[in-house]
């Protein structure tokens, strides 16, 4: 559970359960429980924060990604394995593949900063992209942390410019006759030429193989991929789709993400610029990318809109929960944490919800809107593809609950936003993080704030 950048500055403290404030089904703060005993780890450089963190769901092992490290843990914080992952030589200019083109750009040691941790279960691998080159990827073995590969002789071995930790999110399909589906989405730092913002790659069994990293389909027309175009940045020029989180549900993938967007406020004739959060589903199995569809979410209590996306979780409803939503104990919940408006996306304001969605509500709002397009209603609605004049196409055909699109009516966006049932808010200290489960029919879920604290 990440909190804030402060918190985790070389320090990682895990406690069992230990609660700094719980908070009542009425939103009263109970008086806090008695310290226990933390259990912290600490790393071996003062070079910068530590950036992502798994567990093996098997064994019980942390991996943490950090600035130049990764660690392997035991359950209790010793460190098992290091994998040094940097500094290096390199330019933020130089451009892949360097095999194919030099760069003449000076090269200075620079740290590799964890841009994401995934655990390849199938094939007992860690994959860990970092910001070096533009994006280079390891895999490294579980058990050891050996390098097992780190393709970098294509141009498609280079998954994301961006420096930043907490700017790209994969998601694993996996198969049990065929290699798995590698569904990478990144910030791309005004690069849309080199990057797509959204792409689907293979997951090779050896990973040493050429085609580790691949698009799943790529022509001469169409790729498994979305790219900004470049136009965008004419009209918003430091526009970019930030993702916070991703998952896999049913047959599709789903992105949340936070992206700016120019509207007109009531009664002025001057657009500014704010910031929605989206939810973006594409279908596992569209090689083509025309599934892609985004919706606007958000949550609103007496009065005060929460817009801006800190953070979301996937998890069941449980029986108690799900009875009063009027769904199913194993319906896919949403827990997700906004802060207060949707203007200032780097500085947000301390007010912040907890809300919670109904994925089936949001898929159902997904298919009416493809059910109306399809009809010849309405236009494409996507924003920053700049294509809101471009009308619908009609066409007769079904659209049902796993309807994947055609080379029509793509990309699409929803207008109207879908919006979160609030259950509790904080007006002082930020919720930055949220993760939540269910325990005996009840949904549990554990929030982390801004200063550090945990909220059960």
């Amino acid at each position: 559970l990440i909190m804030s950048p402060a918190m985790w500055k070389w320090t990682c403290l895990v406690s069992h359960l230990l609660l700094s404030t719980t908070v009542s089904p009425l939103g009263r703060q109970q008086p806090p429980h008695p310290k226990r005993p933390f259990i912290t780890f600490t790393g071996e450089q003062a070079e910068g924060n530590f950036n992502h963190l798994v567990v093996d769901e098997r064994t019980g092992h942390i991996y943490l990604g950090a600035v130049n490290r990764i660690y392997k843990l035991s359950s209790d914080l010793k460190v098992l394995v290091t994998h040094e992952t940097g500094p290096d030589d390199d330019n933020p200019k130089c451009y892949p593949p360097r095999i194919v083109q030099t760069c003449n750009e000076p090269l200075t040691p620079t740290n590799n900063i964890n841009k994401m941790l995934l655990i390849d279960y199938k094939e007992n691998r860690l994959i860990a992209c970092g910001s070096l080159y533009q994006g280079i990827c390891k895999l490294l073995r579980l058990d050891d942390l050996f390098k097992l590969g780190e393709p970098f002789h294509k141009k498609e071995h280079y998954l994301s410019g961006v420096n930043e930790s907490g700017s790209v999110f994969g998601v694993i399909v996996s198969y049990s006759n065929m290699d798995d589906k590698l569904f990478i989405a990144t910030a791309v730092d005004g690069k849309p030429e080199y990057f797509p913002t959204i792409s689907s790659r293979k997951l090779t069994k050896n990973s040493e193989a050429d085609g580790m990293f691949a698009y799943v389909f790529h022509d001469e027309f169409v790729a498994s991929m979305i790219k900004i175009p470049s136009d965008t940045f004419t009209i918003i020029p430091d526009f970019d789709i930030y993702y916070i989180y991703g998952f896999s549900s049913g047959n599709f993938v789903y992105f949340l993400t936070l992206q700016p967007e120019m509207i007109s406020p009531p009664g002025s004739t001057t657009k500014e610029q704010v910031y929605t959060s989206k939810l973006v589903r594409l279908c596992k199995e569209d090689t083509a990318f025309n599934s892609y569809v985004e919706v606007p979410i958000g949550c609103e209590k007496n009065g005060v809109e929460y817009r801006l996306l800190q953070a979301a979780y996937l998890s069941k409803a449980g029986a108690i929960l799900a009875r009063s939503l009027g769904v199913g104990p194993e319906d896919d919940i949403l827990f997700t944490v906004f802060s207060k408006g949707q203007k200032r996306k780097m500085k947000s304001l301390d007010e912040s919800a907890l809300c919670i969605f109904v994925l089936k509500k949001i898929n159902d709002r997904i298919k009416d809107r493809l059910q109306s397009c399809y009809r010849g209603e309405g236009t494409l609605d996507l924003a920053w593809l700049k294509v809101k004049d471009i009308p619908c196409s009609s066409a007769l055909l079904t659209i049902d609950d796993n309807f994947c699109g055609l080379d029509m009516n793509a990309p699409l966006g929803v207008s109207s936003m879908v919006r979160g049932l609030p259950i509790f808010t904080e007006d002082g200290d930020r919720m930055t993080s949220v993760i939540a489960y269910v325990y005996k029919n009840h949904s549990l879920a554990f929030v982390g704030t801004k200063s550090g604290k945990l909220k059960k």
